[in-house]
């Protein structure tokens, strides 16, 4: 595993990547791709892809991402 790879905010386990979902932005109404990522616990996290410096949110609706 790569040194800067992502933990899980919540059970600090490796995060793997669950692709990209489009999306629209509110503050700038730009469709722009959104990051997911989940954990083995299946603790599911997003973030805008064009600012991976930001924060992951949890994600709203993770029975989407199986």
């Amino acid at each position: 595993m790569a040194d800067d790879a992502q933990l899980c905010p919540e059970c600090s386990q490796p995060l793997k990547s669950g692709g990209l979902v489009l999306s629209k932005r509110d503050d700038d109404g730009l469709r722009v791709c959104r990051s997911v990522w989940r954990c083995a616990d299946r603790h599911t996290w997003w973030q805008w892809a064009d600012r991976p410096e930001e924060v992951l949110e949890s994600c709203p609706v993770p029975e989407l991402f199986r």
